[in-house]
C-alpha cells in the first residue's frame, strides 16, 4: 500500500497485501500504517487527535490519494516516507508544536519502530537498515593535509629558495661553460640534495600528521549505553542509530539529537551549542529536546535518538571544523625560540663568511684548480665572475641551512608521536600533546582512591542492623526485609535484567552493582515484581557534596509513601533519630547508641570497607519533597574494594623519583587511612595528625594555613571536588607541577586547573574526559606512573637531540668561518653540508627521539618548572665534543695534505668523511647524557641501530661512488681507517668528560 499527497512528491510505501511473510502480525501492519499517516499529517501541518485518528477522514480529503502497491523488498521500504530532515528539524529548532502534531514523543517512538522500554528490535528493523535510511552517526570531516602540502611548506623556507636559485644559476652557467655532460654537476648536485632533504622531512612530517589524526579519531570513539532487545548494551558512539533508546547519566555527552522519554532531575549544559552557561532542565511537558554535543550535568534518564551524524546541528558544525589545530606544546615554543637564536648566530657567521670570501676573491687572494688567480680585474670573464659569486653565495646560504636547527621541532614531533603511540599500548590515551612533556616535570600526583588505587570490584561483605552484625537476612522481620528491598531496588541508578537461562545481569556503577547483587542474593528481591507494585514519585540523584541519593516511592495497593536515603554512613546517620532492630521494632538513637553506631562505622572503615547506610521515613502523600530529618536507620553495609596489584610498587617508584603522591577520597578518614597504609602512601611512624586531613577541615583553614600544610598532607578524606580544586591551586602556588586524577563531572574544575588532568577511561564521565589531558584507559594507578615515565622520556629524548645537534652546529660554523677567513675557501661544499644537515636533522631526530624509557629515569628528581632546557651536563658534553671536532678538522684543513701526502681534493674528502663519522660516533654519546655506558639497551632500539647502519652505508656511497655529485675523491683503506680512528676517539673523550662533576646550580 502507498500513500501519495498532492502537496508532496514523497511516496510513503509501507505494506504489501500479497506478502504475508513480509506483513507479519496484524498489529504490526497497523503500526506501520499509523507511522505513514502521522508523517503525511505532519508534513501537511494537519493536527490529528492522538485518540481519534480516522483513516477515512484522510481518504475523503482530496489532497490525499491512497494506492495499493505490491512491494517485494521489505527492507528497502520499511522506513520509506519518513522525512528525516523534518524529524531532525523538529529537535534542532525545538519545535514543541511540531512535536504535538506528530502525536507527542511516544508516537514518534512508534513511528520509528522502537520501544520506550526495550529499544529497537534487531531482527525486525536492524541497525544496518536504519543506517541506510537515516544515516550513520558520523560526519564528513574536512580533508586532512596532503603530502603535497607538506612539500610546499618545505619550499616556503627562504634559505631553501635562495639555495635553489643559486643552484639553478650555477646549473645554467655550468652547462654554458662546460656543456650539458659536465656542466650540470655543481648546480644539479645542490638541487638533488635539497630535494632529498625536503622529501625526507616531508615524508616524516606527513606520517606523524597521520598518526596524530588516527589517535584523535580514537579519542572520539566513546562508549554509549543503549537499550536494544530489552537489554542495556554498550556500543560505540559511531554505531548509534535513529530509534535507539540511550541511557543517560551525570557526565554523559549526548551522542545524537533526540527526545526525552523518561527520567528524573535531568539537566544539561548546552553551552557548547548556545554559549549559555546556565543548565537547562529537560522534561516531557515543556522541553523534551536533547541536542547532540551537550552534556548531562544532573539527573538521569532515557532519550530516543531522532537524528544522527551530519543531520543534526552538531554534525553540521563539525563538518566545517578540521582536526589540524597545529597545536604547539610549551616545549616546542621553547625550542622555536632556541632555533631562532641559533639561526641568528648562523646568519651572522654566514654573512661574515660571505663578506670574507667576497673580499678575498675581488682582491685576488683566491686560486682556481690550476693554481691561478681567479680574479684578475678586467681580464676576468663576466661568466667566471658570476660563477664564482654564485659558488660563494651558495656556500654562505648552505651554512645558514646547516646552522638553523630545523630538526628540533621535528624531533619534538617525532618523540611526541612515538610516545603517544606507545602510551596507547600502555593504556593511556593522550588528548593534548603538551601533557606528554608536562607529565615528565610533575612533582605531585593527586589521585583518587576508588578504581585507581583499588580494583573497583566491590562486594558487600558485612551488614549491620543497628549495632548488631547480621549473618543471614532470615533473622530479620519481614517488614524490615521489605523496606531494605525497596531501598536497594528503587534508590539506585543501576538495573537488573532477568534472562530465561542463566543468572540475572546487573548493570550500573561498582557500588550500585555490589548493593544490587547483595539484594538479589541476601534479600532475595524480585525486581520485576517489586517495580510493578510501586511508583517512583521523585528522585534526588547522588551528589558529591551531600554524598547521598534519595527516592520517594508510593505503593500502588496502599498509597503509602516512603522516603528512602542511601549514602555515606556518617552523613545518613546524622539524619536519623531511630533505628530498626531484628524483631522489626524501632528503637531511639540516644547518645550512647549513636556512639556505638559510630564505632561500628569506624570498625568497618578500619578494615578498608566503604560504609554505606540506608534510612527511610513514611511520608505524607501530598508532600513531593524528600524528608531529610527524623529518619529511621535501616542498616549499614560494608563494601570491600581490594587494592590493585602493583600499586604499592608504583607508589614506591614515584617516591624514588621525587614525586609526592596524595590520595584524595570521598570515603571517611578511617577507610582512607587503611587504604593509604596498604598502598604505601602512608608510612609506619608517620605523624597522622599532619599527614591525614578531612576535606571540611582543609576548606575551613585560612589561605596562609593551607599553604603551610599542603605539602605535608598525604591523605585527604571526606573531600569534595572543591577541596580537590583548593589543594591543586595551593600546590601550584607553591611551585609544584601537579597531576590530578578524576572521574566525575564535578572533578572537571580540578582537572582543568591542574598542569596535567588524568581522567579515568572506565568509570570517568565524558565531562571529566573532555576536561582532561590524558585518559587512563584501565583506571589503574600503575598506568599513571607509566605516563610519568613516558613524560620524562619525551623530555630526555629532546635533550639528547639538542646536545647532538648543537655539537654539529658549533663545529660546522667554527670550521667554515675559520677556514674562510684564513684560506678564503670553505672545506665543506654546499652538497656536503646539506648531507650533514640530512643526517643531523632528520635521521638524527629519528634515531634519538624514539628511545624508550629506561628505569634510570625514575631515579632522578623531577625537572619542575624552572630548570633550563640545556643543562650544565649538556653544555659539558657538547662543548667537549665540538672542541675535539673543531681541533681535528682544522688540523686536517691546514696540515692534512702534508700528513697524508695527498692533494687538496682528497684532503677535503678526508675532512668531509671525518666530520660525518664524528657525528655518527657522537650519536652514541648522545644516547645517555650522564651514564658512561652508552651501549646499554642499544639492541632494544632497532630503529637507532638501523639508522646508524643506513647512514654509514650512504656515507660510503657518497664518498666512493657519487664523487661528482658530492665533489669527493675515493679514499684508500688507510685513509678510511684514519677517518674511523679519529672519529671513534669521541667515545673515550665522552667517557672521560662524564667523569667531570657538574654543579646542579
Amino acid at each position: 500500500m502507498a500513500i501519495h499527497t498532492s502537496e508532496h512528491s514523497d511516496t510513503i510505501m509501507f505494506l504489501s497485501n500479497e506478502r504475508d511473510s513480509y506483513l507479519g502480525k496484524p498489529h504490526k501492519r497497523l503500526q506501520v500504517v499509523f507511522r505513514a499517516i502521522y508523517f503525511v499529517a505532519f508534513l501537511n501541518k494537519k493536527r490529528i487527535d492522538r485518540n481519534t485518528l480516522v483513516l477515512s477522514q484522510l481518504v475523503r480529503d482530496p489532497s490525499y490519494i491512497i494506492d495499493i502497491e505490491s512491494i517485494n523488498d521489505h527492507e528497502k521500504q520499511l522506513f520509506h516516507g519518513i522525512n528525516k530532515e523534518a524529524l531532525a528539524k523538529l529537535v534542532r529548532e525545538k519545535d514543541f508544536n511540531g512535536l504535538l502534531q506528530f502525536g507527542g514523543v511516544l508516537q514518534v517512538v512508534v513511528i520509528l519502530g522502537s520501544d520506550q522500554k526495550e529499544g529497537i528490535r534487531m531482527h525486525e528493523n536492524g541497525v544496518e537498515q536504519r543506517k541506510v535510511t537515516f544515516g550513520s552517526n558520523i560526519y564528513d570531516k574536512p580533508q586532512a593535509k596532503s603530502f603535497l602540502s607538506f612539500v610546499v611548506e618545505g619550499f616556503n623556507d627562504t634559505t631553501i629558495i635562495i639555495l635553489l636559485v643559486c643552484a639553478v644559476l650555477s646549473l645554467g652557467f655550468g652547462i654554458k661553460q662546460h656543456g650539458p655532460k659536465e656542466g650540470w654537476y655543481d648546480g644539479g648536485s645542490i638541487i638533488v640534495a635539497v630535494i632529498l632533504v625536503l622529501a625526507v622531512s616531508s615524508i616524516s612530517n606527513f606520517k606523524q600528521s597521520r598518526q596524530f589524526l588516527k589517535l584523535s579519531e580514537e579519542s572520539k570513539d566513546i562508549k554509549v549505553e543503549v537499550m536494544r532487545e530489552g537489554r542495556r548494551q554498550e556500543v560505540s558512539i559511531f554505531d548509534i542509530v535513529v530509534g535507539d533508546v540511550v541511557c543517560l547519566k551525570i557526565g554523559d555527552q549526548i551522542p545524537a539529537d533526540g527526545l526525552f522519554l523518561d527520567g528524573h532531575s535531568l539537566q544539561v549544559d548546552e553551552s557548547s551549542m548556545t554559549g549559555e552557561s546556565d543548565h537547562v532542565q529537560i522534561n516531557e511537558t515543556q522541553n523534551p529536546f536533547l541536542v547532540c554535543g551537550t552534556k548531562v550535568m544532573d539527573g538521569y534518564g532515557h532519550m530516543l535518538v531522532t537524528s544522527v551524524g551530519a543531520n543534526n546541528a552538531w554534525g553540521q558544525m563539525m563538518c566545517t571544523i578540521t582536526d589540524d589545530k597545529n597545536e604547539q606544546t610549551p616545549l616546542q615554543n621553547r625550542l622555536n625560540k632556541l632555533t631562532k637564536y641559533i639561526g641568528n648566530v648562523g646568519l651572522l657567521v654566514a654573512f661574515l663568511v660571505l663578506v670574507t670570501l667576497m673580499i678575498r676573491y675581488f682582491t685576488g687572494h683566491t686560486e682556481n684548480e690550476s693554481g691561478q688567480k681567479e680574479f684578475v680585474g678586467s681580464k676576468t670573464k663576466a661568466e667566471d665572475i658570476m660563477n664564482s659569486l654564485i659558488r660563494i653565495i651558495a656556500a654562505a646560504v648552505t651554512i645558514i641551512v646547516v646552522a638553523i636547527p630545523e630538526g628540533l621541532p621535528l624531533a619534538v614531533t617525532l618523540t611526541l608521536a612515538y610516545s603517544m603511540r606507545r602510551m596507547m599500548l600502555d593504556h593511556a590515551m593522550v588528548r593534548k600533546l603538551s601533557a606528554c612533556e608536562t607529565m615528565g616535570s610533575a612533582t605531585t600526583i593527586c589521585t583518587d582512591k576508588t578504581g585507581t588505587l583499588t580494583l573497583n570490584q566491590m562486594q558487600v561483605t558485612e551488614f549491620f542492623l543497628g549495632t548488631e552484625m547480621i549473618m543471614t537476612t532470615s533473622q530479620l522481620a519481614p517488614d524490615v526485609v521489605q523496606l531494605l528491598q525497596e531501598a536497594a531496588c528503587f534508590n539506585t541508578t543501576g538495573d537488573v535484567y532477568t534472562t530465561p537461562s542463566g543468572p540475572p545481569e546487573i548493570c550500573g556503577g561498582p557500588t550500585e552493582k555490589a548493593i544490587l547483587s547483595w539484594a538479589l542474593t541476601s534479600l532475595l528481591v524480585n525486581f520485576n515484581e517489586l517495580k510493578q507494585k510501586y511508583q517512583i514519585l521523585h528522585v534526588e540523584v547522588f551528589n558529591s557534596q551531600k554524598k547521598r541519593s534519595g527516592v520517594l516511592v508510593t505503593k500502588n495497593s496502599t498509597g503509602k509513601v516512603h522516603t528512602h536515603w542511601k549514602g555515606a554512613a556518617e552523613m545518613i546517620l546524622a539524619m536519623c533519630s531511630t533505628y530498626y532492630v531484628k524483631s522489626g521494632k524501632i528503637a531511639p538513637i540516644d547518645h550512647e547508641e549513636r556512639k556505638e553506631l559510630d564505632l561500628k562505622i569506624e570498625y568497618m572503615a578500619s578494615k578498608s570497607l566503604r560504609c554505606i547506610a540506608f534510612a527511610y521515613k513514611e511520608s505524607n502523600a501530598e508532600n513531593q519533597a524528600l524528608e531529610e530529618t527524623q529518619l529511621t536507620l535501616l542498616g549499614l553495609v560494608g563494601l570491600k574494594d581490594p587494592c590493585r596489584p602493583g600499586v604499592k610498587g608504583a607508589v614506591e617508584s614515584c617516591r624514588a623519583a621525587g614525586v609526592s603522591i596524595k590520595m584524595i577520597t570521598g570515603d571517611n578518614v578511617f577507610t582512607a587511612k587503611s587504604i593509604a597504609f596498604e598502598c604505601g602512601i602512608l608510612q609506619p611512624g608517620e605523624d597522622l595528625n599532619i599527614a591525614v586531613i578531612e576535606g571540611p577541615a582543609f576548606r575551613n583553614y585560612s589561605q596562609e594555613e593551607r599553604m603551610e600544610i599542603v605539602e605535608k598532607i598525604r591523605v585527604m578524606a571526606r573531600s569534595s571536588p572543591f577541596d580537590k580544586l583548593l589543594m591543586v591551586e595551593c600546590l601550584k602556588q607553591k611551585g609544584h607541577v601537579v597531576a590530578v586524577t578524576g572521574d566525575g563531572t564535578n572533578d572537571a574544575p580540578a582537572l582543568k586547573a591542574a598542569d596535567i588532568g588524568l581522567s579515568m577511561g572506565i568509570q570517568g564521565t565524558e565531562v571529566a574526559k573532555e576536561s582532561s589531558d590524558i585518559v587512563i584507559l584501565d583506571d589503574n594507578f600503575t598506568t599513571v606512573v607509566t605516563v610519568l615515565k613516558w613524560g620524562r622520556c619525551v623530555y630526555n629524548n629532546i635533550q639528547k637531540f639538542i646536545q647532538f645537534q648543537l655539537t654539529v652546529n658549533v663545529a660546522a660554523l667554527v670550521i667554515n668561518f675559520v677556514a674562510a677567513a684564513s684560506s678564503g675557501e670553505v672545506p665543506l661544499t654546499a652538497v656536503q653540508l646539506l648531507w650533514v644537515n640530512l643526517i643531523m636533522d632528520t635521521l638524527g631526530a629519528l634515531a634519538l627521539a624514539t628511545e624508550r624509557p629506561s628505569s634510570d629515569l625514575m631515579n632522578k628528581k623531577p625537572v619542575g618548572r624552572t630548570k633550563p632546557l640545556i643543562t650544565g651536563v649538556m653544555w659539558r658534553n657538547l662543548l667537549a665534543q665540538a672542541l675535539y671536532q673543531i681541533t681535528v678538522l682544522l688540523i686536517l684543513q691546514f696540515k692534512g695534505s702534508a700528513i697524508f701526502h695527498v692533494n687538496k681534493k682528497v684532503k677535503d674528502t678526508l675532512i668531509f668523511n671525518t666530520f660525518v663519522l664524528c657525528q655518527i660516533f657522537n650519536e652514541f654519546n648522545a644516547r645517555n647524557l650522564e651514564k658512561k655506558n652508552i651501549f646499554r639497551g642499544i639492541l632494544k632500539n632497532r630503529l637507532f641501530v638501523g639508522i646508524v647502519g643506513v647512514t654509514i652505508v650512504l656515507q660510503v656511497i657518497m664518498v666512493e661512488f657519487l664523487r661528482k655529485f658530492a665533489d669527493t675523491e675515493r679514499l684508500n683503506w688507510t685513509q678510511w681507517a684514519a677517518c674511523i680512528g679519529i672519529s671513534s676517539l669521541s667515545w673515550p673523550i665522552g667517557w672521560i668528560i662524564k667523569c667531570i662533576p657538574v654543579s646542579n646550580k
